[in-house]
């Protein structure tokens, strides 16, 4: 993880239980008698997310329908701190500089235009072709005073775009964040999870506990999955290289990168392939810039 990341060590789950008290009926001992949760099911994993928005970023209220894509808060949080970064050392912003973020794809969670918002305090702009998704995000930023002047959610009306229609005239931003739909089809999902699964130790053979991060479609797979999503983000991103300065997606599967990178200097954009890593998984995220 990030040297700045706070989940370094293990979660207080006692703590995070009394600011939701679901979580606690998820509390389990491991072998060696410690507290632990299981990381396998999605209804345990959403209520220690919430815990987690509630306790340490903030939010006066946080609700995510059954099947929208649960996103690991570490994880997401690790992404945005490597941007600081990125925006300090490389861009040589000040920390006290106002910053603005863009998220393509926020999805119903818009999980980091809540975590620029709480966390870094930067002014986050969220997009989402689902509309039903766009309605979930606006009421949990509705739902907490402190993201309503910091957060706001488009809909991007036209899938066709990633950029366009929601990028203003003049409008500028310092970043983009993204994290892509990751699969071709539900077939390699399904396949994807359960290969997680197998990693947690706990093996499944029906497809409703598979997706222990559960998910819409749109959310976990597309056509041509995340290689093509992103080389559709590098192609768009030259319409918009006077109005953001660097433009960044998660890449989660390192064999892409090759067709990425062909785009990338297709374009004559500058690039950094920035790795990632929690616990045992490896991920990375690109960056470029013109």
């Amino acid at each position: 993880m990030h040297t700045e990341n706070p989940y370094q060590s293990d979660y207080d789950f006692e703590r995070l239980a009394s600011h939701n008290s679901e979580l606690k009926t998820h509390i389990i001992l491991n072998p060696s008698g410690i507290k632990t949760i299981d990381f396998g099911d999605s209804n345990t994993v959403y209520a220690l997310n919430k815990a987690l928005l509630l306790a340490d970023f903030k939010l006066e209220s946080y609700d995510l329908p059954k099947g929208y894509l649960i996103p690991p808060i570490p994880g997401r949080l690790d992404y945005l701190l490597y941007i600081q970064d990125i925006l300090l050392k490389k861009i040589n912003i000040q920390k006290s500089t106002e910053v603005r973020g863009l998220d393509i794809g926020c999805g119903a969670n818009s999980i980091y235009c809540i975590l620029g918002a709480q966390y870094f305090g930067w002014s986050m702009v969220g997009t989402e072709s689902d509309s039903n998704s766009v309605k979930i995000a606006k009421s949990n930023i509705q739902s907490t005073s402190s993201l309503q002047s910091k957060v706001e959610i488009r809909h991007q009306e036209n899938k066709s775009f990633l950029l366009r229609n929601c990028i203003k005239t003049n409008e500028q931003f310092d970043f983009t964040v993204c994290n892509p739909p990751f699969h071709k089809s539900e077939a390699e999902a399904i396949k994807g999870s359960l290969q997680k699964h197998h990693n947690l130790g706990n093996v499944s053979n029906t497809k409703t506990n598979l997706l222990n991060f559960q998910g819409q479609a749109h959310e976990l797979w597309c056509n041509g999955g995340e290689a093509l999503f992103i080389k559709r983000l590098v192609k768009e991103s030259v319409l918009f290289k006077d109005q953001v300065k660097v433009f960044t997606s998660l890449v989660s599967k390192a064999n892409n990168l090759p067709k990425i990178e062909k785009q990338l200097k297709k374009i004559k954009a500058n690039y950094e392939i920035i790795p990632m890593s929690q616990g045992h998984k490896k991920s990375r995220f690109i960056m470029w810039w013109f």
